[in-house]
């Protein structure tokens, strides 16, 4: 869904004046998809911003990409420019008319269904695998004869088909140029694997009654009698758990905004030539007028015609005393009808009311980043590609100085897998995607990640009016009786329905 921007007068929006900004023509949302970790949105994020009078900011929490771009770059063009880069990109739906149906639509959280229940099968499988393998090369009173043989037979399957999401999205990134945090997730339990099964095949490590032994002093041994398959299992399985508690994260915060816009009412009573239809919100224009009964929801915002009432905005305002309203009065999508029968005239519908813009503040605090994540999507950039080039000198460095290809091997594949487990990138969106979802849940509504980081630095907290801080709902403070009055029976009395209170006060 794109918006005008009104351009700059007498600036031409393809050519950047020195000193200014050229204005953006229009702003447009992608989803993306395939990212794995941060540096995937960084390489995305940078590709976007090479294009002329693109401004792009992608946010791998969410998956989405907020671009602005000037006349003469259609959006095919920036998703042709995301898909080059390896991954795939797409608009979101248009919005659907009813505030219920449009919640459904733009809050869908970015883990899907079907990938979570991916990600939780691979990971417990690849759990339950390596626990053993790890438990017995780090006790040496579990390592019968031939032990590394069923360690090798239960770490594969991890390492093979636990893993193969991680090795996918490197293929995937390797054919494009680029490397991410999976390309070092699959070299480092890869060449853990590779040099496990040279040694049991080609080394002394496959030699019967062979132990592997576990101190916390660092030595050298001989690299053909050791093998890595419990650093390659542990850290397939570490790093799923990571995806797995991030995916939760993701689909949670999205509950949340769901939750939001699930405040509105689903159907309504739109009064068509003198007779009540019940009719979806989403079929509501303005200008139809619709009928609100007490303890209903006001369908959407728009003006009361006929009637008077008490309304509870609660939900909005904080206030638990409902607000008397009467024919001219403006009521607001969501709130519900305390009182008599309402006759409102639609104003505003689907994306424009109130309910629609409050969760389109969540989700844009949602999309945006923190200056802090900017600069953990900047570290994360660089930090494969330097991880890659120490790797490879110390290669370098341990075949000159020692000759010794199989220590060097053994060095370089040791810093392959020390860097695996690398949430650099991760935490800080996830994080902040959690705390605006939250916020939301509590009633608390979050301009933009930014707000949220700055409020560590808040010493006080200042109100505007009294009432705006309040739970939503009155609460009996105190009872005051006349004498001879029990104030068990008086709360008794209060609080039964009012027929049965007319008919006990009527009796003698």
């Amino acid at each position: 869904m794109t918006s005008t921007v009104p351009e700059t007068t007498g600036t031409d929006p393809h050519r950047a004046v020195p000193g200014q900004a050229s204005a953006p023509a229009a702003e447009v949302e992608l989803s993306i998809g395939g990212m794995t970790c941060a540096s995937c949105a960084a390489r995305i994020e940078k590709k976007l911003n090479r294009m002329d009078g693109v401004t792009a900011t992608v946010n791998y929490a969410t998956e989405k990409a907020k671009i602005s771009y000037p006349d003469g770059i259609e959006v095919a063009d920036l998703i042709a420019t995301v898909e080059k880069t390896g991954y795939t990109a797409e608009e979101p739906p248009p919005p659907v008319p009813a505030a219920g149906d449009e919640g459904d639509a733009q809050a869908a959280p970015p883990a899907a269904g079907g990938e979570l229940v991916s990600l939780r099968q691979r990971l417990f499988v690849s759990l339950a695998l390596s626990v053993p393998v790890v438990l017995m090369a780090m006790v040496p009173a579990l390592q019968f004869d031939n032990w590394q043989w069923l360690s090798l037979t239960l770490a594969a399957p991890v390492v093979v088909w636990g893993a193969f999401p991680f090795h996918k999205a490197a293929w995937t990134n390797a054919r494009h140029g680029a490397a991410t945090m999976d390309t070092l997730v699959s070299l480092g339990t890869l060449a853990a694997l590779g040099w496990s099964l040279w040694a049991l095949f080609f080394g002394h490590a496959g030699m019967p009654g062979m132990r592997h032994g576990f101190e916390f002093a660092i030595s050298r041994s001989d690299g053909s009698s050791s093998i890595y398959l419990e650093a390659a299992a542990g850290v397939t399985t570490f790093i799923l758990a990571g995806r797995y508690l991030e995916a939760r994260s993701k689909r949670k915060a999205g509950a949340a905004l769901r939750a939001l816009l699930e405040l509105g009412a689903k159907d309504v009573s739109v009064l068509r030539g003198g007779k009540e239809v019940r009719i979806p919100v989403g079929q509501l224009a303005v200008g139809d007028r619709f009928v609100v009964r007490p303890g209903e929801k006001v369908a959407t915002d728009g003006t009361v015609v006929e009637g008077s009432s008490a309304v509870d905005a609660s939900m909005l305002t904080g206030e638990s005393v409902p607000v008397d309203v009467t024919v001219g009065d403006a009521v607001t999508g969501a709130t519900v009808n305390a009182g008599g029968r309402l006759v409102v005239e639609a104003s505003r519908v689907g994306a424009d009311t109130q309910l629609a813009r409050m969760a389109k503040l969540v989700e844009d605090a949602q999309n945006g980043k923190a200056e802090v994540q900017r600069l953990a999507d900047r570290i994360s950039g660089v930090f494969v590609p330097v991880v890659l080039l120490i790797a490879a000198a110390t290669l370098g460095g341990w075949l000159g100085v020692t000759g010794d290809a199989t220590a060097a091997f053994t060095a370089a594949v040791a810093v392959l897998i020390i860097a695996c487990p690398c949430a650099l990138g991760l935490a800080t969106p996830t994080a902040l995607m959690v705390g605006t979802g939250r916020g939301a849940q509590l009633g608390i509504l979050i301009k933009g990640p930014e707000v949220l980081e700055s409020t560590r630095r808040v010493d006080t907290v200042v109100l505007d009016k009294t009432g705006t801080v309040t739970t939503g709902r009155m609460q009996l403070q105190d009872v005051f009786t006349a004498p001879g009055v029990d104030e068990a029976e008086l709360l008794r009395l209060a609080g039964a329905p009012p027929r049965w209170r007319r008919g006990r006060a009527r009796r003698p």
